[in-house]
């Protein structure tokens, strides 16, 4: 064998390499280090320009919302001196304890009486100058006190809707004229529309109001929630704690994944042929809104549970078992409860896209006329992302108020319930 082939064993110990310093002063290494710091600098600027413009831009929509909404929560009224005992109203006192005093009132002529008391004290101004509700105003009061029905008396009563617009600025001239006069004379004034928040829909924007839509609202994410959330939870259990691994679970979570993407009119069309054309369920009902809606939130729920199954530790598992709990206790008793705070967040942010859905509800019909807040699950109704969309169709100047007004109302729902979700995450969560 050929002598450099023989590896050569070290004789004594091997002496240290010599390093030699680095030499921080040099022009080079300074100039590495000063870009080094300088590109940190870009990146925090642009990081920050980032989420100025994106508070911007969010701080722009909000007030343009307020600036145009905030007038829809108040109204304009004008006095009126109406007299009552002169216009002699053939309705006895009995008629107005009954159900039947509405139909009194109205059949012995009293909105007629309510607008030529406006004409006789303002004249010409007097003329379209009153709501179509007005005499409702006069109704209610002389319900609550029938001796109005003997004397003169000054009704505090809600003007037409060309009107409040000019009152509050954005009129036509003949209205802001009108205005103008009828302010001299100090009969006008501005308060509080409780009509808006305890009304449903009308075709008169100083009558309209958001409790239909936001009743309908409610009952259609009762159904949702009671449909999708337990299904939900069950279907992410089983799949994280008892389906087996193989080709048919794999395409089982594909499918999942791929539901949670699909866009929502595809649930409304779904809806349409299942629901409706199928089973024959009443249209524009909550009960047809909410089955829907549940198709389209449970996917997510699901996704979100078994994150949240996912992320409670193997060791509350091994342990439960080793202490003699079952399978299905430990999962009751252990891991469920652990994994709530994270399911009941991405529940509630999965219901809070389900209410801002406008596109499926339309397909099932949730976009008709509702004059009435509904009473059931099976009732006509329609919810507050489809009545913003039908005021914004409207040609009365009175309504675009109204639309900001009830994108402030569903603005604040939607942030209550994400303000709801982060109490649940921080109350419940636990650090391991």
């Amino acid at each position: 064998m050929s002598k450099s082939l023989v590896p050569q064993l070290p004789t004594g110990p091997e002496e240290p390499v010599a390093r030699v310093p680095t030499d921080w002063t040099t022009g080079a290494m300074q100039g590495r280090i000063r870009r080094r710091y300088a590109a940190e600098r870009r990146f925090r600027l642009m990081g920050l320009a980032a989420v100025t413009l994106s508070a911007g831009f969010l701080a722009f929509l909000l007030a343009t919302m307020l600036w145009q909404g905030l007038g829809g929560f108040t109204g304009t009224r004008v006095t009126v001196p109406v007299d009552l005992a002169a216009a002699k109203l053939a309705v006895t006192p009995a008629q107005l304890d009954g159900r039947g005093a509405d139909l009194a009132l109205a059949g012995a002529g009293l909105e007629g009486i309510v607008d030529t008391a406006a004409s006789r004290a303002f004249g010409n101004d007097g003329d379209d100058l009153l709501s179509g509700g007005a005499w409702v105003t006069v109704r209610e009061a002389i319900k609550a006190d029938p001796s109005l029905l003997m004397r003169r008396t000054t009704f505090d009563l809600p003007v037409a809707s060309p009107i409040d617009v000019a009152y509050k600025g954005k009129g036509t001239p003949e209205a802001e004229a009108i205005v103008a006069r009828l302010a001299n004379r100090g009969v006008l004034s501005r308060g509080l529309n409780t009509g808006f928040l305890d009304s449903a829909d009308s075709t008169d924007p100083t009558r309209v109001g958001i409790w239909g839509a936001f009743k309908g609202s409610l009952l259609t994410m009762l159904v949702t929630l009671l449909l999708a959330f337990p299904i939900g939870v069950l279907s992410a259990l089983y799949l994280e704690e008892y389906a087996p691994r193989n080709r048919w679970t794999d395409i089982i979570e594909v499918s999942i994944n791929n539901l949670a993407a699909v866009p929502s009119i595809i649930f409304g069309l779904l809806g349409l042929a299942v629901f409706l054309g199928t089973f024959g369920l009443p249209r524009s009902a909550p009960i047809v809104g909410g089955l829907t809606l549940a198709l389209m939130t449970m996917p997510v729920i699901v996704i979100a549970g078994r994150n949240a199954i996912k992320a409670v530790p193997p060791s509350i598992r091994d342990a439960a078992l080793g202490i003699g709990a079952s399978p299905i206790q430990v999962v009751f008793h252990h891991v469920l409860p652990l994994a709530l705070p994270g399911i009941l967040t991405g529940t509630i942010i999965g219901m809070a896209r389900a209410l801002g859905e406008t596109a499926p509800l339309l397909l099932i019909g949730m976009r008709a006329f509702i004059a009435a807040p509904p009473r059931g699950l099976t009732d006509p109704a329609t919810v507050l992302p489809v009545q913003i969309f039908l005021w914004s169709d409207q040609v009365d100047r009175g309504f675009v108020e109204k639309t900001s007004a009830a994108i402030i109302a569903l603005l604040v729902f939607l942030l209550a319930m994400n303000g709801l979700a982060i109490y649940l995450r921080n109350r419940f969560e636990t650090r391991w």
